[in-house]
């Protein structure tokens, strides 16, 4: 049998996949991807062959015309001819003992405090990586990223964002919430120069100073500490030279500078002939390196080994318990007070966490980046880290999740996943099983750069 993959992406409400390879009898339900309203999918193990099939859209037979089709005795229908996979012996087997994946009904998942829910871990076939496909990747990449320049990701239009870090944190903040900028250069007027970077991350820290001192914000909310004085002075921050690139610098370059540093962005700086002072350009992004990844290898993904590969194949990502890996993904539900959801955040070094309900399906994704929404109509003075929940914090915010995050399947080719990350909104994937959206793990922008840049340095 072979997963096979289907997908609707012309809209509705309810959508169902009905073939000749369950006798037009069974209908399988769809599921939204990718936080789209538009596009269903669902997986089938089939067996090798041609195989018919339509969709039951809203209670009405569609058939996609933009996916092969066949008209017989019978009508119209859209057609998949599957093909017999070459198997390969397996290099990193799934754990024994878990159930298979039931994509068209549902078992029994026990959970550690012995409740049932329905569904299953996929326990998928996982072809063997070799050492020679990441070497062989990662020297066809530093190969071709030796051949083009930082100027290369600079689009041909657009604006650029630099603030004054004489700015007051609640000003700074609220310009990064309405720019959708999940980090921002600081401009130091008086020296001429790009001083350092504001991230989200600093905003949280700004929010739990602020829970230490909460008469501070009811009686001088308009009047808090310039960016420069607060970092400086409120959290005594160890101050490290800027780290930057230059415009003429190569992609390998850049690759380097971002693993060295443990950063996932970095300013584009040049100094133009007689002048001092620097011009920002650009600020570079993970996402930029691999929506260049993305684009040039669109036709010959074969040529870098690792992206034909599933990601249930790869040392990739962070994983529930079930599936098993290096670290063990940590969730949150809507009911966590977002004081512990932040302490989760920092303490473990990560950005985003899943929401998920009692089952352990997907609600939502908890981002670093979310609590810029709070600078918005100074929601975050209403806001008590230890008293607020998830849920209730979330209403307060403009969270959009088509582009937050992204979904996948453990099926799913690294490829794909890259393709998702390189939507500059988007920074990390939720593995889900297709059925039922439970999630099984997370793909983050920082695990794909290990992966396929892990050996530039």
């Amino acid at each position: 049998m072979v997963h096979t993959h289907f997908v609707w992406s012309h809209g509705g409400n309810q959508v169902f996949l009905c073939g000749d390879f369950n006798g037009w009898l069974k209908y399988h339900q769809m599921v939204t991807v990718e936080g789209s309203l538009t596009t269903f999918m669902t997986i089938c193990d089939l067996p090798p062959g041609l195989h018919k099939f339509k969709f039951l859209v809203d209670g009405v037979w569609r058939i996609d015309e933009m996916q092969a089709i066949v008209e017989d005795e019978y009508g119209v229908n859209n057609v998949v001819v599957v093909e017999q996979p070459q198997l390969i012996p397996q290099m990193f087997p799934v754990n024994d003992g878990l159930p298979v994946m039931d994509i068209d009904g549902y078992g029994d998942r026990n959970h550690a405090d012995g409740a049932s829910t329905s569904g299953s871990v996929p326990n998928e076939l996982e072809v063997e990586i070799t050492g020679d496909d990441i070497q062989t990747t990662t020297r066809r990449l530093y190969r071709h990223f030796s051949s083009y320049k930082v100027y290369d990701l600079i689009p041909d239009s657009g604006k650029v964002f630099a603030l004054d870090d004489n700015m007051t944190v609640e000003e700074a903040f609220l310009v990064m919430h309405e720019e959708g900028l999940g980090v921002a250069p600081l401009w130091n007027a008086a020296n001429l120069q790009i001083s350092g970077m504001l991230t989200a991350s600093d905003f949280i820290m700004f929010l739990i100073e602020l829970q230490r001192n909460r008469a501070m914000v009811a009686s001088n909310v308009n009047q808090l500490s310039t960016i420069s004085a607060w970092k400086e002075g409120k959290l005594q921050l160890h101050r490290r030279p800027l780290i930057q690139i230059h415009p003429d610098d190569s992609l390998n370059h850049l690759a380097v500078r971002i693993l060295e540093n443990h950063i996932s962005s970095i300013p584009v700086l040049y100094v133009p002939e007689g002048s001092t002072c620097p011009q920002l350009l650009h600020v570079a992004y993970l996402s930029g390196l691999l929506e260049h990844v993305h684009r040039h290898f669109e036709h010959r993904i074969a040529y870098l080994p690792l992206l034909q590969r599933s990601i249930a194949a790869l040392p990739i990502g962070t994983w529930i318990r079930e599936v098993g890996g290096a670290r063990e993904l940590k969730t949150v539900s809507p009911n966590h007070l977002l004081n512990d959801a932040y302490r989760v955040l920092i303490d473990e070094h990560i950005s985003s966490v899943p929401i998920v309900d009692d089952k352990g399906t997907l609600i939502n994704v908890f981002c670093r980046s979310d609590v810029l929404s709070l600078a918005k109509n100074n929601a975050y003075v209403h806001v008590q880290l230890d008293q607020t929940t998830i849920s209730q914090a979330l209403q307060l915010v403009d969270t959009n999740t088509h582009d937050r995050f992204g979904i996948c399947t453990r099926s799913d080719t690294l490829y794909r996943v890259i393709g998702l990350l390189s939507d500059p909104g988007i920074r990390r994937v939720v593995v889900v099983e297709a059925a039922t959206r439970y999630v099984l793990g997370l793909i983050t922008l920082r695990d794909v750069f290990n992966l396929i840049f892990r050996d530039f340095s």
